[in-house]
């Protein structure tokens, strides 16, 4: 179960920020991870569900709010997804604090695997790792522009937290 996180600082209000990350309508705006969410108004919170496509599937999903703490925490949770290969089960987390220049997040990205995908966990993670940063860059150009958008702080590089039986890295990528 491939577990990756990134951390991005969006020069807006945090509650502006929860807002925006709370209605599920707007991860096709910025995350890879999501193809496309149907329009429909849902009211956000716990158990919230919206209808979307994860990229390259042609079937709809449903994606459920599982956490809703309001300026704090906003989690959602794919449905099982089928494959020949196998299932997989998608899980956006996002941990919000403020900060002196906007709004501190951090993005999680877990990746339930099951059949031969287990045997693909190392190929999602460096996929995760590859693009877990592009979309948080996404996400902060989304919310303030991309001429508002603050110079990048030296970030250290996202992490594996867990490999897909639950250890930690044989070698963890860590700022020196």
């Amino acid at each position: 179960m491939p577990t990756v996180a990134t951390s991005v600082i969006i020069s807006r209000p945090f509650e502006e920020v929860f807002d925006f990350l709370a209605d599920a309508r707007n991860l096709a705006l910025w995350s890879s991870g999501v193809h496309r969410v149907a329009a429909e108004a849902v009211r956000p919170g716990d158990g919230a569900e919206y209808r979307y496509h994860f990229p390259g599937r042609h079937r709809e999903h449903r994606l459920i709010c599982t956490a809703y703490r309001p300026c704090r925490a906003v989690e959602f949770r794919g449905r099982r997804m089928w494959s020949p290969l196998g299932t997989q089960i998608p899980h956006y987390a996002f941990r919000l604090l403020p900060h002196s220049r906007g709004t501190f997040v951090q993005l999680t990205v877990t990746c339930t695997l099951g059949g031969g995908l287990l045997l693909l966990a190392p190929f999602m993670a460096m996929a995760w790792r590859r693009d877990l940063p592009v979309d948080a860059r996404r996400l902060r150009e989304a919310l303030c522009g991309p001429d508002r958008a603050p110079a990048p702080a030296p970030a250290p590089p996202p992490v594996v937290v867990a490999d897909s039986v639950g250890r930690p890295p044989a070698r963890a990528s860590a700022p020196a």
